[in-house]
């Protein structure tokens, strides 16, 4: 069974499940898996980058290069 079929396997499961201690457990679950990971693999940035990513996101807003509200709206209804 491949990945995407366990996903909806478990999506299903969860959907019929009535027990709310049951839930409340997979949901701590997956909350501290989660921020275990994301604990790991983001490291603060310095001001030096911060200020450098500013710059790039200023440059890239007058240069155009951005989407609107609107047109990322549009996009994710063909996701």
């Amino acid at each position: 069974m491949n990945i995407q079929a366990r996903k909806l396997n478990a999506i299903k499961y969860l959907i019929g499940l009535k027990d709310e201690k049951i839930f409340e457990k997979i949901e701590l679950t997956i909350l501290e898996s989660m921020k275990s990971k994301d604990l790991k693999k983001k490291k603060p940035y310095t001001q030096k980058q911060l200020i450098e990513r500013a710059g790039r996101s200023n440059q890239d807003y007058h240069n155009g290069k951005f989407e609107t509200q609107e047109e990322l709206e549009i996009e994710s209804q063909s996701w």
